[in-house]
């Protein structure tokens, strides 16, 4: 294990079990959408690797995702 995570976990468990707790649910869902985020690169790495691939207009993309957050 990491030292880091090592020293985390000594501290936590110094903490009442309710924080302890809590703080394991989010770490939990926090690795959770790590391994999910892991697995769609790997699917989208996979995907162009075998030429499914689409040129990308990076002016319009960027434009469109400033248009869908409300900003102009």
């Amino acid at each position: 294990m990491v030292r880091t995570l090592e020293k985390a976990i000594e501290e936590l468990s110094a903490l009442p079990d309710k924080d302890q707790e809590e703080i394991g649910q989010k770490l939990l869902s926090h690795v959770e959408k790590l391994r999910r985020l892991r697995e769609e690169i790997d699917k989208g790495a996979r995907s162009l690797d075998a030429g499914e691939g689409e040129p990308l207009d990076v002016e319009d993309f960027i434009r469109r995702m400033k248009e869908g957050n409300g900003r102009s």
